[in-house]
């Protein structure tokens, strides 16, 4: 009796198995390595965000550098390296953030990042002024870098569009209510050309020496008039070749990072006397801005031909 009862319940174990693996055949198969595809206005975001990061990075490490030099005298100084941590943290969790929801928090540290650029320029200009002769090309070359707070507003005003394009619908996206896609590629092309501007006087003061330090002045304001005249024609259009030049732009920003680290080098002393030669030789956190303006040009192009026709 006990053998006939194990008998039939091993039946029924036998007939809900196969139940089980008919239904398991019947679902799609899942990839364990798939993952949800962020909403289009999400990319467009993490891309701002990213570009916003990459300019916050660049400005942290470069004021970093230049106010050490100038040994902190005003205490302000501080300043641009607090708020440029805080927008560079801030932009790093936005590349991570999938929701379709902006962040007050960020949206706050953007804002400040944005009115630290503008004080940032207003002393700049101040101290060049202030000196024996005002504005004149030797007060330029070594007085405070004119354009350089302009890179910490830029990240602070992509970022806080970052998180206006991440809460509009696809193809929908607008910033204070203007077309996001325009909007950004007009800023991304005007930054691109001040940002060249800025390489151009401190290339100039190096009497381009080196036929590499043509690059800069000529590669990223060609990428700046493509956006411009993006921002100005039709949407939905494919653009490949401004965005072929905007990769190319990137790598520019790359490569001058290469350029400067081989320019401290060879100075008297090079990198056995890197204390120095740091401070005085070229730049090297400057070049990764126009990496960072290139990649904002990509998220303009992006949500320019996610938009409708008009």
């Amino acid at each position: 009796m006990s053998a006939l009862v194990a008998r039939s319940r091993q039946a029924a174990l036998l007939e809900v198995r196969a139940k089980l693996d008919a239904l398991e055949r019947s679902l799609p198969a899942r990839n364990p390595r798939s993952r949800v595809v962020p909403h289009s206005s999400v990319r467009a975001s993490q891309r701002l965000n990213r570009a916003a990061g990459t300019l916050a990075a660049s400005v942290l490490l470069d004021s970093a550098l230049e106010h050490y030099r100038g040994a902190f005298k005003n205490k302000a100084m501080f300043t641009p390296l607090v708020v440029s941590t805080l927008t560079l943290a801030v932009s790093a969790h936005g590349v991570a953030d999938h929701r379709q929801t902006a962040h007050r928090i960020r949206q706050g540290v953007y804002g400040a990042g944005a009115i630290t650029g503008l004080l940032g320029s207003a002393f700049h200009v101040y101290n060049v002024l202030k000196r024996p002769g005002g504005l004149v090309w030797q007060n330029l070359f070594h007085g405070a870098p004119l354009g350089a707070p302009m890179a910490i507003l830029l990240s602070g005003l992509l970022g806080s569009a970052a998180e206006e394009v991440r809460d509009s619908a696809p193809g929908r996206a607008h910033v204070l209510g203007f077309s996001a896609g325009r909007l950004l590629a007009v800023v991304s092309g005007i930054g691109l050309l001040g940002t060249t501007g800025e390489a151009g006087l401190l290339h100039f003061r190096g009497a381009f020496q080196n036929p590499a330090m043509y690059v800069p002045v000529t590669l990223p304001p060609a990428g700046g008039a493509l956006l411009l005249t993006a921002a100005a024609g039709p949407r939905r259009r494919n653009r490949w070749f401004t965005r072929w030049w905007l990769r190319v732009v990137q790598f520019v920003g790359l490569a001058g990072v290469g350029f400067h680290i081989w320019g401290v080098q060879r100075r008297m002393g090079g990198w056995r006397n890197w204390t120095q030669n740091v401070q005085s030789g070229p730049p090297i956190p400057a070049p990764p801005s126009f990496t960072g303006l290139a990649v904002a040009g990509l998220a303009a192009l992006g949500l320019l031909e996610d938009e409708p026709h008009g």
